[in-house]
């Protein structure tokens, strides 16, 4: 099946926008035109959100509490919660919420699932029936590693969760099954961000304190870093030092976090972004789309329109009355643009 979209085209790595035709075939971008014409629509590739933990969409309005008593295993408020949760309930919160990511322009995530093999298993059947492409990083639960055979790595919370030990002979057993391994570090304070990074993760999260030495040996280890700057504001954490981290060449993609804090609504992610961290529209949407698809390892797929890449589209009008006026496209979409403003998803 053959198809073909004209609009204004973000094209490529470096998201130049340029005027033409998108041939797609059997799924995949077969040509791209440059062309001198005029539309009204908006041509760019779908958001890769590269940290979620969509299980906590059993609760989306908890009260202002301190991050640990919001999220610190094993007694946080979402642990207490989920462990209360059934699992037709959990499995029907997460489809709902993968539904919403499709719907806001998402293609890809990376989830950090909570609760064993069942947890996994429960996402797994969320998942069912959606086109959408999902990374999963589970955690054991009483030191059963089963769940690695539904996931696609490990995902712990900080070390300072663990006995290191423990978390020593994870990471092991995720390795011998050629899974990825990611940690989070450097969210509450910079106590766990060393330790963090000796164990060499596939990919960090969050380093909201992380200092200047810090970074260094992250960039010279080549360890990419995923930032959540919603949920960081929200639980008081702060703002990762983004720029410097770029300035020190780390792979840096963004994601929503804890869906009981935030929408997986990546368009609020980008203008937050955009608005009070990193004052590069460019940058901020590589951020949140070919960076994100750079760490789980999907970029010679998604991530960006260039031909033999998967067809994964968002297409804007230029004509609602919040992007009537415009002058650049990109901008325009990093700052303004909501997910009313999308008039089609390939």
């Amino acid at each position: 099946m053959e198809q073909t979209l004209k609009g204004t085209i973000i094209l490529g790595d470096e998201f130049e926008a340029i005027e033409g035709y998108i041939t797609i075939k059997d799924g995949i971008i077969e040509d791209i035109e440059e062309s001198n014409i005029k539309t009204e629509s908006i041509i760019a590739p779908c958001f890769v959100n590269a940290h979620t933990h969509i299980g906590d969409s059993v609760i989306k309005d908890p009260p202002y509490l301190p991050l640990p008593e919001l999220v610190q295993p094993p007694n946080g408020l979402k642990h207490r919660i989920l462990k209360e949760t059934s699992y037709l309930d959990l499995v029907m919160a997460m489809k709902a919420c993968t539904e919403d990511m499709i719907k806001t322009g998402t293609c890809a995530f990376a989830d950090f699932r909570e609760g064993g093999i069942n947890g996994a298993r429960a996402l797994r059947e969320a998942l069912s029936g959606h086109n959408i492409c999902a990374r999963v990083f589970g955690r054991p639960m009483d030191s059963d590693m089963s769940y690695l055979g539904l996931c696609d790595g490990t995902g712990l919370s900080s070390t300072n969760d663990m006995d290191i030990d423990s978390i020593k002979e994870i990471l092991k057993q995720t390795k011998i099954k050629k899974k990825k391994f990611a940690i989070h570090a450097g969210e509450k304070d910079t106590t766990d961000i060393d330790t963090a990074i000796g164990l060499e993760p596939d990919f960090l999260m969050h380093l909201t304190h992380a200092g200047m030495n810090d970074l260094r040996s992250i960039s010279d280890a080549n360890i990419p870093v995923v930032i959540c700057l919603r949920s960081n504001f929200l639980t008081r954490s702060g703002i990762p030092p983004v720029k410097k981290m770029l300035d020190e060449e780390i792979l840096v993609a963004a994601g929503t976090d804890n869906v009981m804090l935030n929408s997986v609504n990546m368009f609020s992610e980008m203008e937050f972004l955009a608005k009070t961290t990193l004052f590069d529209d460019r940058q901020v949407f590589k951020l949140c789309t070919l960076n994100g698809a750079k760490v789980l390892g999907i970029d010679n797929e998604l991530g960006s329109i260039k031909k033999g890449k998967k067809a994964r589209l968002m297409i804007l009008t230029k004509k609602s009355n919040n992007m009537m006026g415009i002058k650049n496209p990109l901008s325009s979409m990093v700052r303004r643009a909501r997910p009313d403003d999308i008039i089609g998803i390939i």
